[in-house]
């Protein structure tokens, strides 16, 4: 080391934490006054002059040990002979100290003193004659005798420090000092061991020592570090304060290394130096070194920084334990192991996860060898070593669940318990297939006796839990396994005639499971996959024969298979070759299903021993496929000829093809030409209405078959009913019936076209595709009807355009119905709704223009007329209020409440109760407006029609009786009342309008009078009136 980069500074130094955080900027003042001399320094402890020489050891380095007395271990290593330096050598007065006894140095220093002291004396004595001058001699004799004696006193603490040194660098092992021999030196000089020499001696051995004991960055701690130093400590004695200074001057000594370092690898070893010196010193002074050790304070440390660092070389220190524990680790290794982990200050989580890491890593060292030698060439001739390395796994496996459950666990190890590879090599989908393949091989190996023991179940448990397989998927290779397994067992048995002899197949079938402890369910898939197997064999020929057919009945048999199992299976493997056969007949078409293709389905139809039924369904499922492009094909059409045409063909594909096909499954013949005994069946059951239907209609008269239309026979076996909905088979079935009513256009030059009628031969095609739509007779009548009303629908509207139905209408109708051939009842119901829907047109049109009077409803109503379903019902409440305001201005003053309220609502079927609101609402606005028409009118000297407002006055105030009205001229209600009393009107109606124009009796007794007086004819009106 460069000893000019120690010198002293006196202001504090900016320098940053060489060991956990380099951003923390660090400041202290250096306590130590350090000479310049390279291979010394020089601490400056007091004023005085006391000087420590320190030797730098930054390259003599060795670790020490001792034997713990809980735990037994190996000695430590000598240390070299230079730890604490070479002896030194003692100067002259030093030696002569040596010397001298603490005594004999008293008595020297006396006698010295008294000597100079006398010789003073007699020295001034004779060169001065005086009494003064000879004590002036005295004293300064004296003063230097008592140099002398001071001077070799002094020295004392210097040589007891010298003779500590030289003790220890003589001991050849620095644990075999002894406290008694260094109290030994100290009291041989007279010396205390707090004196400051001595004690700085002991300070300096003490850091040689930990210094030596402590190994560099690069190297591991051996666990007996801490150990070692504290019989060292109490072995000279130090002081802790003492001690721990020592530490915290080694710290900074790793300070000043770091920052002579340049380069990255060395600042990494003086960092990991400096952990393992705050590790080992936490150890050495315990729960002291919280305040004995201010790493915080010198070196800007924090405390969780001091624990990552206790933490780690822990954890290092443990890791290095578990490497010596094996597989057969036994109990007095696991309470070793927890004494360690307790000494070393090891949490229970951290090392119950390293023990865990290093069970893992014996386990990956077992699957390692067993998957070397799997994936080895060589390895047929070690076909047991990967099952060892398994069993391997197992046993220390068991063995740690063994010790977990324990009595004296809690004295144990943590860690302890089942082995799991997460989190270490074999942890990833990358290494999954490995682990399935070591798994599958000890499965191999549990069945390889052809019987799986209770042991090996368990065994194969724990190693699922162990590599972590999930359930399916070890599930899934032990089924693999113990499938290939169980067919070999059964094609033993089966082989040497053992399940043939046994009296139940089942139950030695069952047998044979539990001892693989094989899924039943599993065992039935197996005998299926067999018979479809042997099966398959036996039709490659395209047929079955007996021999085969016998063959397959005792396999059925033996495996005890289901009747629905073996038919599934036919219907599969049989039907699939019969499908084909279907499928090249149908291929051949209409010009090419001949004798042969006949000669190959009935040979597939019956060499397969397929049942009717079957067969018909896989027929079916092909024919209905092609029905399925005729009729895409007549949708994508672009008119309803060319869909018709399309539809024609699918008749004849039916006719030609599909019925031959259909006659050669079921085994019949086709070359007869007469009707069904389905057909005949079908008219006998059907009833009378519906024969009477089937002959009201002309269209449908013709589709059914007889003599005349009489074709060859078609399947009806084989429909569409489940592939299209009944609307779009009705509306197929339609666009064909149209085709046969209206025949083929042709169009010709210049725009022209002729229509080419069809025969009654196209009706028989008609009938031939309903059978193939699957369309029922009644569905077929429904289409007929449907069509005819429409037709006629079309035409009667143009016959009853005015709505009216005269008798010569009545008999073009008459002609139209026999022409279309639709019943009358359904003719009669299509007039009907004709004329009511024009009825209502022209009802409505005379209510909206007011044309239409209550009385003419209700005339209507008793012509039969439903006059709620051919007005609206906003037309109704309008007629309605138009009536009551008629009777409001009608000028009688009379007011039906049971006609207005019940009658006519009950006539226009309108709600009573919004009638009634009605004509309130009528009557208020009506009776305030009567009241100022009659005084309009009055002022217009038209007494007749004064008299009708005031009538009208009168039977609003009937519909809602009215409280009195106010006019402001009194004298014009009175006049009002004065002409009403000349119209000779009733008395209750005089009384009842003297109460609404709130005249006083005393003013109508005097108008009453007024009437009674006769006036000459042409006599100014005016003069009636009081005004």
């Amino acid at each position: 080391m460069n000893s000019s980069i120690l010198l002293t500074h006196t202001s504090p130094h900016l320098v940053f934490s060489p060991f956990l955080n380099p951003r923390i900027p660090l400041r202290f003042k250096p306590p130590l006054s350090l000479s310049t001399k390279p291979s010394s320094l020089s601490l400056s402890t007091t004023p005085r002059s006391y000087k420590l020489k320190l030797k730098l050891i930054s390259t003599v380095r060795c670790s020490a040990s001792s034997s713990s007395s809980s735990t037994p271990q190996s000695p430590p290593p000598p240390l070299p002979a230079n730890v604490f330096g070479e002896k030194r050598e003692l100067t002259g007065l030093q030696s002569v100290v040596d010397s001298m006894s603490a005594s004999v140095r008293l008595i020297a220093s006396v006698i010295v003193f008294g000597a100079a002291v006398a010789a003073g004396y007699g020295l001034g004595l004779r060169v001065g004659g005086t009494r003064n001058a000879s004590i002036a001699g005295a004293v300064a004799v004296g003063a230097v005798g008592a140099g002398v004696v001071y001077a070799l006193n002094s020295s004392v603490p210097e040589v007891a420090a010298v003779n500590l040194h030289n003790y220890a660098a003589d001991c050849r092992d620095p644990l075999a000092l002894r406290k008694e021999d260094v109290q030994a030196i100290a009291d041989k000089y007279g010396i205390s061991k707090q004196d400051e020499a001595f004690t700085a001696e002991l300070s300096d051995i003490y850091c040689r020592y930990v210094s030596s004991v402590i190994p560099p960055g690069g190297e591991e701690l051996k666990g007996n570090e801490a150990e070692t130093i504290i019989k060292f400590k109490n072995a000279l004695g130090i002081d802790d304060p003492d001690a721990a200074s020592m530490h915290m001057e080694i710290g900074r000594r790793i300070f000043r290394q770091r920052l002579e370092t340049g380069d990255r690898d060395g600042d990494l070893e003086q960092r990991r130096a400096f952990q393992k010196l705050i590790y080992v010193s936490t150890l050495v002074f315990g729960e002291a070194s919280s305040f004995l050790l201010p790493w915080k304070r010198v070196f800007k440390v924090t405390d969780a920084q001091v624990e990552v660092a206790v933490r780690d070389n822990a954890q290092r220190l443990y890791a290095s334990s578990l490497r010596s524990v094996g597989r057969d680790v036994d109990v007095e290794t696991l309470i070793s192991l927890r004494e360690k982990q307790k000494l070393y200050k090891l949490s229970d989580e951290l090392a119950e996860e390293l023990f865990r890491d290093h069970a893992r890593k014996l386990v990956e060292e077992n699957i390692s060898a067993a998957l070397s030698t799997l994936k080895s060439r060589t390895r047929a001739v070690q076909t047991r070593q990967p099952i060892e390395e398994l069993d391997k796994i197992l046993g220390f496996n068991s063995l740690l669940i063994t010790l977990k459950n324990h009595p004296d666990a809690s004295s144990f190890a943590r860690g302890l318990g089942p082995v799991s590879l997460l989190g270490g090599e074999y942890d990833g989908d990358r290494k999954m297939d490995d682990l399935k393949l070591l798994y599958r091989t000890y499965v191999t190996d549990s069945l390889s006796s052809g019987r799986m023991e209770e042991d090996k179940l368990a065994a194969l448990s724990q190693l699922r839990n162990i590599f972590g397989l999930g359930k399916r998927e070890a599930e899934s290779i032990t089924l693999d396994v113990t499938s290939k397994v169980y067919r070999k067992r059964l094609a033993q048995s089966v082989s040497a005639g053992h399940l043939e002899a046994a009296e139940s197949k089942a139950a030695f079938l069952q047998n044979l499971c539990e001892e693989l402890y094989f899924d039943a369910q599993k065992a039935v898939e197996i005998h299926e996959e067999i018979y479809r197997h042997k099966l398959k064999q036996s039709v490659s020929n395209g047929e079955l024969s007996d021999e085969d057919v016998k063959s397959l009945e005792r396999t059925q048999i033996m495996l005890c298979i289901p009747k629905q199992t073996v038919e599934t299976a036919h219907a599969d493997i049989c039907g699939s070759l019969f499908e084909k056969v279907v499928k090249d007949a149908i291929a051949s078409g209409v010009d090419g299903y001949d004798a042969d293709v006949k000669q190959a389905v009935r040979k597939a139809a019956y060499g397969l021993r397929l049942t009717r039924d079957v067969a018909m369904s896989i027929a079916s499922k092909a024919v209905r496929k092609i029905f399925i492009s005729y009729i895409q094909r007549s949708r994508a059409s672009g008119s309803r000829i060319e869909a018709a045409k399309e539809l024609k063909k699918m008749i004849a594909f039916n006719n030609l093809v599909v019925t031959s096909l259909v006659a050669d499954i079921k085994g019949e013949s086709t070359d007869l030409d007469t009707t069904k005994p389905e057909d005949t069946v079908t008219e006998e059951g059907r009833t009378e209405e519906e024969e009477e239907e089937w002959e009201s209609i002309q269209s449908l008269r013709k589709v059914r078959p007889n003599k005349e239309n009489l074709g060859k026979r078609s399947q009806t076996d084989i429909t569409l009913e489940q592939d299209l909905p009944e609307r779009d088979r009705t509306d197929l079935y339609k666009t064909y019936l149209l085709y046969c009513l209206t025949g083929e256009v042709t169009r010709i030059p210049f725009g022209a076209q002729i229509t080419t009628k069809k025969d009654d031969s196209e009706y028989v095609f008609l009938n031939q595709l309903g059978g193939i739509l699957g369309l029922t007779d009644k569905e077929i009548v429904e289409v007929h009807r449907s069509l005819a009303e429409q037709a006629f629908r079309q035409e009667a509207e143009v016959i009853l355009a005015d709505g009216q139905l005269t008798k010569n209408k009545i008999e073009q109708l008459n002609e139209l119905q026999t022409k279309v051939g639709l019943p009358s009842e359904y003719s009669q119901k299509i007039i009907k709704s004709i004329t009511t829907t024009k009825m209502s047109a022209a009802l409505e049109t005379a209510v909206s223009r007011g044309r239409l009077s209550i009385k003419e409803i209700r005339e209507l109503k008793e012509a039969g007329v439903e006059l709620d379903t051919m007005v609206s019902v906003s037309l109704r409440e309008n007629l309605f209020k138009k009536t009551v305001d008629d009777i409001f201005s009608s000028g009688t003053g009379e007011f039906d409440e049971e006609e207005v309220f019940n009658k006519i609502p009950q006539d226009l079927s309108i709600n009573p109760d919004k009638a009634r609101s009605v004509v309130h609402e009528l009557a208020r606005s009506r009776l305030s407006n009567s009241l100022i028409q009659a005084v309009s009118l009055l002022r217009q000297r038209n007494h007749s029609g004064v008299v009708s407002s005031l009538n009208d006055m009168l039977a609003c105030d009937k519909a809602v009786p009215s409280k009195p009205l106010s006019w402001e001229v009194p004298e014009e209600l009175a006049d009002l009342f004065l002409v009403y009393l000349k119209s000779d009107a009733l008395s209750e109606k005089l009384s009842r309008l003297q109460y609404l124009l709130d005249i006083s009796d005393s003013t109508a007794e005097s108008l009453r009078v007024m009437r009674d007086r006769a006036l000459p004819d042409g006599v100014a009106g005016e003069e009636e009136f009081v005004f």
